[in-house]
This record gives structure tokens, C-alpha cells and sequence, in this order.
């Protein structure tokens, strides 16, 4: 198939499953086209079958905003005409997807008698929980929702949350996330931690795109009272509107020697080799990819029992789920797998296992048998 995949280039868990998906399919021998304002953080190195297409964003002097969806929509409609693409994938409804209608409305104007491609959209969460959550776009959200050939969340939260906020007439079909676990494993290496200048402390993590949703005060709280019982570092990894808070606070505190703030970083498995825990105390979740690449690598999880997070993560077994804001509960949970290494052990064995039920190469098949599903319609 000729695939084209709509995704931000930014550090996150769409973008990185959007990604993933693009390589797997063109590892499988699809022709894969990306669309994005520029190269998405984890597509890495090229192949013969990995095609990108920069939207470069257009300034007019008589609009005070670009025109990105509109040049999105240009773009997928000049690649598909000429690439006679099979299946446009949008990640995220707004604006992926009003972009891909937008594009194909361009075609049949242009060619009425040639065939169009499909449209496959999959919901990730912020187009539904943060977007779609504002009244005046619910309409917008809806359209994108019903006008798709297909449509697809990556948990069944999200997928519950969609029907209950929009009622769409389009079903729904969930598709998880997914992780390579030839890729995301403990490796036995530790030169990361002579790098750091980390000893023998136990090491907690934090992995995410710092927006107010991941309540990064709450990690800074909960790490401060661990540090009164236990010698422990804390790794926050990627960047964000709340890491300027983060950093006052932990100054505050008198832990800046304890945090390390890491920016955004493509290659994680190093550092989560190293982990011990991982902190999502997260207030909503659509799934939590962060979460399952961390426990491939067989660091535990303490979360809250928010969104996605509950269908993958077993109290007890692969960490612990907690209410959001229960920060005393929740540094009671991540003491107890930090001073209890028989508990560690059977967790982090835990957590590789069940990472191993979300294989990508799994859940690949279920997005090309999708595909065909959508051309066969």
C-alpha cells in the first residue's frame, strides 16, 4: 500500500506512535509518506520506503496567523495526485484530519473520475480531552470524527470519552499503543551513570512533554519526600510550558543538586536502563506510552488511576495506580518499590512481560488489516 501519515513532529506520545507506525509499515515494504513542519523526533534515519513532506508554514502580511491546516491540506492533496496514495492516516482529528478531507474535496474537484484515497483517523486524546473539551470546537471535532472513512483511539478510555462528549455516528475502533521491545530493553550497560555522576543512588524518571496535565509540581513534591528517606536522583526528560515552575521549585526545596533536567532527548533507553521508577501522576491519560516503554525496560510505575493508564498497569504487579493529587500515597508506593528489592525484582520481571503484549509488530498487523478493511469498504 501507498500510505500517507499526518503527525506532529513534537516530543510526545502521538507523534512518537505515529512515527514508529510509519517505519514499521515501510520496514514491511509499504511506501510511507509523512506529512509534518519538520522531521518528526523519532523517525531518525531514512529508508527506501520513507518518504517526508515539509508544510512549510505561509506568512501573509494581511493575516496575523499562518495558514498550516490549509497548506497541509495543499500538500497531502499534491502528493496524493501524484504518488496515488491508498490510505491518508491523520493523527489527530484537529487538524489532521479536517486537512485530509479538506485534500481530498481538492481531488475529486480536480479528477471527479479518479479514485481517492481513504481516510483513517486515530484519536490520541487532546483533540478529544483539550480541544474537543472547548464548546465552540465540538462541532469541528465532530465533523472530522464522522467525516472519516475510519476512526481509532489508543485506549478504551479515550474511545468511551469520545462517545460520551460527541456521540459520533462513525464507530470506534481502539488500537493501543505500542512498543518495540526489540529496541526498549534493560541494557546491562551503565556508562550513563558515570556520565551523570550518578553512583549508587536509586534513579527515578520522568518522561514527558511538561504540559499542566502531567503535573510536574506533583513528581517535584513527591521526590522531595522521598529524598528524606532514601538517597535518589531524579531524571526529568523532555521540555515544557511547566518546566520553568518545576525548576523554581525544586530550587526552593533545596533538591537542585538531587534533579537533573534533561531536555528533549530521542534516545531514551539508556537512561531508563539505569531507572528504578518511573512518576506519572498525570490528572488524564489517553493511554500513557511513556508509561509501556519504561516498563519494557523493566522500571515499575507509579500513576494514577487516570485514563489509559488502568488498562495496562496492575497494582501490585507492575507498580501502583493512585487518585491524582494523592501525593503522600503515591511517595509511600514509590518508597516501598525503592527499599524492597525482592518487590522491585518481581515487578520489573512484571512489567517486561506485559510490555511484551504490545508489540509493535502485533499492533501493526491490526493497523494494515485496518487499511485493507477501509480499501475493501
Amino acid at each position: 500500500m501507498k500510505i500517507g501519515i499526518i503527525c506532529h513532529p513534537t516530543y510526545g506520545g502521538s507523534g512518537a506512535v505515529a512515527t514508529e507506525l510509519g517505519k514499521a509499515l515501510a520496514a514491511k515494504g509499504h511506501s510511507v509518506h509523512f506529512f509534518s513542519q519538520s522531521v518528526p523526533f523519532r523517525l531518525g534515519t531514512f529508508s527506501r520506503n520513507i518518504f517526508y513532506h515539509e508544510v512549510e508554514l505561509k506568512h501573509y502580511p494581511l493575516f496575523e496567523c499562518s495558514f498550516y491546516s490549509l497548506v497541509l491540506a495543499s500538500k497531502i492533496a499534491e502528493v496524493a495526485f501524484y504518488e496515488k496514495l491508498d490510505v491518508v492516516h491523520a493523527h489527530y482529528a484537529i487538524p489532521h484530519a479536517l486537512s485530509a478531507m479538506l485534500a481530498r474535496q481538492m481531488l475529486e474537484d480536480k479528477c471527479p473520475d479518479t479514485k481517492c484515497f481513504k481516510l483513517a483517523t486515530t484519536l490520541h486524546g487532546t483533540d478529544i480531552t483539550v480541544v474537543g473539551a472547548d464548546r465552540g470546537m465540538q462541532d469541528v471535532v465532530r465533523l472530522a470524527i464522522n467525516k472519516s472513512d475510519g476512526v481509532t483511539s489508543v485506549s478504551e478510555y479515550l474511545k468511551d470519552e469520545t462517545v460520551r462528549m460527541f456521540s459520533p455516528t462513525k464507530d470506534i475502533t481502539v488500537i493501543s499503543n505500542f512498543v518495540d521491545t526489540s529496541l526498549f530493553f534493560r541494557s546491562p550497560k551503565q556508562e550513563i551513570r558515570e556520565q551523570l555522576g550518578i553512583i549508587d543512588e536509586k534513579i527515578v524518571i520522568h518522561i514527558s512533554n511538561f504540559r499542566p496535565v502531567k503535573c510536574i509540581g506533583d513528581i517535584i513534591r513527591i521526590f522531595n519526600a522521598l529524598t528524606k528517606r532514601v538517597e535518589t536522583t531524579l531524571l526529568l526528560v523532555g521540555d515544557g510550558p511547566e518546566r520553568s515552575e518545576a525548576e523554581i521549585l525544586v530550587r526552593e526545596f533545596g533538591i537542585a543538586d538531587r534533579v537533573r533536567f534533561l531536555g528533549k532527548l530521542d534516545d531514551i533507553v539508556p537512561l531508563l536502563s539505569i531507572a528504578d521508577l518511573m512518576l506519572m501522576p498525570s490528572n488524564v491519560e489517553s493511554f500513557g506510552l511513556a508509561a509501556l516503554e519504561a516498563m519494557a525496560c523493566g522500571v515499575p510505575v507509579v500513576a494514577t488511576m487516570a485514563g489509559g493508564f488502568p488498562e495496562f498497569i496492575v497494582p501490585g504487579t507492575h507498580g501502583y495506580l493512585l487518585s491524582p493529587g494523592d501525593i503522600e500515597g503515591m511517595t509511600e508506593k514509590a518508597l516501598l518499590l525503592l527499599s524492597d528489592q525482592t518487590h522491585w525484582l518481581a515487578c520489573s520481571k512484571a512489567c517486561v512481560q506485559q510490555a511484551k503484549q504490545y508489540e509493535t509488530s502485533s499492533l501493526v498487523e491490526q493497523y494494515e488489516a485496518y487499511y485493507v478493511k477501509l480499501l475493501e469498504s
